[in-house]
């Protein structure tokens, strides 16, 4: 939008606060009174009282000053579709204790962006996006917009003798607001959901009502979405003066539960260890967290330098990466912390960056933001799909002895560009998201798989080329209409350090024996995995590692010793050859200093997993905050999720307090709030066994990382992780929460109550473990679903990159119709369908999956695919093939891609088959279930049963109709018997369905 000519405020993100709340299971029944809300009303949460949801003209503008200290407060605005006022604004006004007000005429405006100052060259611009506000009563308080008159209420008298003043807890539930529902004694009930209460202190909210002649009152509570808590369905009876409720527990006659705690004046401590790097023409900061008697809320970034003036931003996190600056330009930072009573911290010590020029890449790409559910995953090792570029193909130290050169097989094969130009393959197979490895920046000797990150903050040169960026790739995909699921390491890094982080100074010997194989350090050399170095001719350059002669400083016991041992070249070994935990070499406050040495024990979460993987301290705010900003990086460039690798190895404390919330807050500043929420993250947590619970550990089990935590622990979290882990192992298997979000009520949807989520999916182990049969898959993964807190969103696959069904060691092999079978489960039953790419073909069935540098990859699950995609091939749509030439034609000729293609038909027009809850009650036969998924305007009922036949009991009267026949069947008695259609193949019968979609294929028929 054009601004006034006077205005010149510098671009800055917008930060909301994302807070990890614990909760409690509340009684989720049917509320007492009437059944529904009148129409046309909205009930305030903070007054109490009902409005009309008419628009208004107007908007009153409430700015918090409770963490500002500003000498004045102007408001400077532009009506949707309007100008700019002239800078510095309007004046606000005083309106009650810690608010200042502004009411402005919108004409015939919705709405109205806006920026506060001081009037002295001060800004909150909410971080460079400006704040996008409504009409009505509206707050802006440190970055976040809500709804209310937050002065409201003030100064409100003592209750009269015939009211009762109600204080209700919300501190176990994890509620965002709360709703009185009562009736008095002898009276009637309040419309649901009752009235609005007022915060009162934290924890605590507050309503006066009146009795009338009544001397007590029955109640209910709610979230205002459903939730309930109705003392277990026997509503309270509370009496006239004040009560409180707090756990079920009525106290009548109360003390004034938020007068009890004295004051909190007591601010935070002040930022430690302010740095600031710039990154172009960006600033990356970072930060030690502060502490706070009542716990620090969120942090005031103050930027001053360049020609904008101070700028103070809003953030939730201790990591904040400050865009859009000016070129060669010097800044300056502070960073004050903020607590819940608003009380401010001193200013942190200054840090400064100078920035660069401004990149020369395109501009930051912006996520699909749709539903997840709705987009079968096709999953691709970037490296060994298709070459685009051969230039950038590299073999690496192991080229030789793999045996990949005899094959002219380098494992740096594919690139970005091989895939830009076969998306539309993978959109004519009909999938609309792809799960690449991760793109950063490798180091070691085996690394084209992406999982040994060196640098965070860079794109593997190796994959990318002229016009076939990163960022090039993620733009081609979303103009297709398709997601890019970028894969993501928290864990570890390697090789054996991270750059910007920590790295050692040097390992172990270079003698004679080992000069081939490591380098000497060359002057003006760095390694980026793709530059070849002029004087060794390697480009897995490591030198700069390496010593003839012990380091000074060195803190590894007998380093340069030999060990009496032999490499299998015959080489000699020496101690300290290679870095490791227990080696000394690498500090403590960065790295955990053990090896793994029970994979089921809490030391899984805290060690090394392996060789040269190691293992970041996650619980280090340091380490915390490198990859909270190496990560914003790629969330700025537009991906649209993240593929968790190694989920499990991080406590799920530090997932729920630190990562995860920080993803939220980083996709909402740059892409907002559907973008956020429709981010979708899903982590392996690798349980390798058949049981529901991974040998009875809770803290080793998928389904436990989607839940929140529900109960405080130590600020410190490394106590806090320790703690929860204690604490979660006692509860067991029998103690944790549970979820009917993925369960239809009879046949009937239910609005999801994702308040516990931690916002972590899961890939689904139970069912991959189970997938050498399909109906072995189905009945195990029905049995963990409760324990999950929403099963429609589980990754759910047959193979992967690193293992079969029950932990094979090969890509599956089990036959074409039972891969037929696999997937017409996996595309209609719950969860979202994963294909591991080449499994359409069955491409290499049996061989072994991985074998590192032990042979070659060509013999493996990991080898080339390109050789089926050369040619050319161009999709008409999701499933459709305009054209196609060469080996791809073939390709996309095999029976199981003609079965893929109509699969993905089927699920992407029936909504049921995409977001849709099930059930099995009523239904017999083997792999049959109904799903129903509603929405608006969008009812999609439908009834599956895979390969068997299956009788549909208790189901809606009406048509159905089958998608892959066309059948239609009048149900007038509630039942529905289906025929089994044969191995492979399936019905799908949607009520009122759209006929048969599709064409027959070798399978679905």
């Amino acid at each position: 939008m054009e601004r006034g000519p006077t205005r010149q405020l510098p671009r800055l993100p917008a930060v909301g606060a994302v807070a990890a709340v614990a909760a409690v299971t509340c009684t989720l029944l049917s509320p007492p009174g009437p059944a529904s809300a009148t129409a046309g009303t909205t009930a305030d949460a903070r007054t109490g009282t009902t409005a009309a949801t008419t628009a208004g003209t107007t908007a009153t503008v409430f700015y918090s000053t409770k963490t500002r200290n500003w000498s004045s407060y102007h408001l400077h605005y532009a009506p949707d579709g309007g100008s700019w006022t002239t800078v510095p604004g309007t004046a606000m006004e005083p309106a009650c204790t810690d608010w200042v007000k502004k009411t402005v005429d919108l004409g015939s405006a919705s709405g109205l962006r806006a920026t506060f100052n001081d009037g002295d060259g001060t800004w909150d611009n909410n971080g460079g996006a400006d704040y996008a506000l409504g009409t009505g009563n509206i707050t802006v308080k440190d970055g976040v917009v809500a709804h209310s008159d937050p002065c409201a209420g003030s100064g409100t008298p003592s209750p009269a003798p015939d009211s009762a003043t109600v204080y209700y807890s919300t501190e176990a539930l994890g509620w965002s607001t709360a709703n009185l529902h009562y009736a008095p004694a002898g009276g009637a009930w309040t419309t649901v959901p009752g009235i609005g209460m007022r915060a009162a202190c934290a924890g605590w909210w507050k309503q006066t009502v009146p009795l009338g002649a009544a001397a007590s009152l029955k109640a209910a509570f709610n979230n205002g979405n459903g939730t309930w808590d109705n003392n277990n369905g026997a509503d309270y009876t509370l009496p006239a003066g004040t009560s409180t409720v707090r756990n079920r527990t009525v106290t009548p006659n109360a003390q004034d539960p938020c007068a009890a705690a004295p004051p909190d004046t007591t601010a935070p401590t002040a930022p430690a260890g302010l740095t600031a790097k710039a990154d172009g023409v960006s600033v990356v900061l970072g930060w030690q967290p502060s502490t706070d008697d009542s716990g620090v809320t969120g942090y005031q970034v103050t930027r001053t330098g360049g020609s904008g003036g101070s700028v103070v931003t809003s953030v939730g996190s201790t990591v904040h990466t400050d865009t859009g600056l000016a070129e060669h330009t010097t800044y300056s930072y502070t960073v004050r912390a903020v607590d819940a009573a608003g009380n401010v911290s001193a200013a942190s010590a200054p840090a400064g960056a100078t920035t660069g020029a401004k990149p020369a890449a395109p501009a930051p790409g912006k996520p699909l933001g749709t539903d997840p559910r709705k987009d079968p995953i096709y999953f691709v090792l970037t490296a060994r799909f298709h070459d685009g570029d051969p230039a950038g193909n590299r073999g690496g130290s192991q080229h030789v002895k793999s045996g990949n050169a005899a094959n002219g097989d380098p494992m740096f094969r594919g690139d970005f560009k091989g895939l830009v130009e076969r998306l539309d393959y993978i959109k004519a197979l009909g999938f609309s998201a792809v799960w690449i490895t991760p793109v950063v920046l490798n180091r070691s000797d085996y690394d084209y798989h992406g999982y040994h990150g060196w640098d965070f903050y860079r794109v593997d040169p190796r994959l990318e080329s002229a016009g076939a960026s990163y960022q090039d790739l993620i733009d081609a995909a979303h103009a297709k209409g398709m997601k890019i699921y970028q894969d993501v390491v928290y864990n570890h890094s390697s090789r054996w350090g991270a750059k910007g982080l920590f790295t050692p100074t040097v390992y172990g010997v270079r003698d004679s024996q080992w000069s081939w194989y490591y380098d000497e350090r060359q002057a003006g050399f760095e390694y980026d995995g793709l530059t070849v170095d002029a004087r060794s001719g390697k480009s897995y350059y490591n030198g700069d590692l390496w010593s003839t002669a012990e380091p000074a400083g060195n803190t590894c016991l007998n380093w340069g010793k030999p060990t009496g041992g032999k490499s299998p070249e015959g080489y000699t070994l020496y101690n300290c050859q290679w870095p490791s935990p227990t080696s000394g070499m690498f500090p403590k406050a960065l790295y955990h200093p053990c090896w793994i040495g029970n994979w089921e024990g809490e030391d899984s979460r805290s060690c090394w997993l392996h060789e040269d993987l190691a293992d970041f301290d996650t619980e280090s705010a340091p380490v915390q905050n490198h990859l909270i900003g190496a990560y914003n990086k790629y969330i700025d460039m537009g991906v649209d999720g993240f593929r968790v690798d190694t989920a499990v190895h991080i406590p799920r404390t530090t997932w729920n307090r630190r990562f995860l919330p920080a993803i939220q807050e980083r996709v909402a500043q740059r892409h907002g709030a559907d973008a956020a929420r429709n981010f979708f993250v899903f982590g392996e947590v690798a349980a390798f066994v058949n049981d529901k619970w991974n040998r009875g550990s809770v803290n080793h089990s998928a389904q436990f990382y989607t839940w929140k935590e529900r109960k405080e622990y130590d600020a410190d979290d490394a106590k806090a992780s320790l703690e929860m882990y204690a604490h979660e192992q006692q509860l067991g298997p029998s103690g944790q929460p549970t979820s009917d979000n993925v369960f239809l009520r009879g046949n009937a949807y239910h609005a999801p109550d994702h308040s516990r989520s931690s916002g972590m999916h899961i890939i689904d182990m139970r069912m991959h473990m189970n997938f050498g049969d399909a109906q072995n898959a189905f009945w195990n993964g029905k049995d963990s679903d409760d324990s999950v807190n929403d099963a429609t969103y589980n990754v759910v696959y047959v193979d992967s990159h690193d293992y079969g069904p029950n932990k094979s060691g090969e890509r599956y092999a089990g036959g074409t119709d039972a891969w037929a079978e696999n997937m017409s489960l996996m595309w209609t039953f719950r969860g979202i369908p994963t294909l591991y790419y080449g499994s359409e073909i069955e491409f290499q069935a049996g061989k072994k999956i991985d074998c590192g540098p032990s042979c070659p990859l060509a013999t493996t699950g990991r080898a080339y695919f390109g050789d089926h995609l050369a040619g050319q091939v161009t999709a008409a749509g999701f499933s459709k093939v305009a054209f196609a030439s060469g080996a791809v034609a073939a390709t996309l000729d095999k029976p199981l891609v003609k079965h893929l293609q109509r699969l993905n038909e089927i699920r992407r027009a029936v909504p049921a088959l995409q977001s849709g809850q099930y059930a099995t009650e009523g239904v017999s036969g083997g792999m049959a279930f109904k799903r129903r998924y509603t929405d608006g305007g969008t009812d999609s009922f439908a009834l599956v049963t895979v390969s068997g036949g299956a009788t549909f009991g208790g189901i809606p009267n009406g048509t159905y109709v089958d998608a892959v026949t066309g059948d239609r069947r009048t149900v007038t008695n509630g039942s529905l018997t289906v025929a089994a259609p044969g191995k492979g193949n399936l019905r799908v019968y949607v009520l009122g369905g759209p006929g048969k979609i599709g064409v027959d294929g070798p399978y679905l028929r």
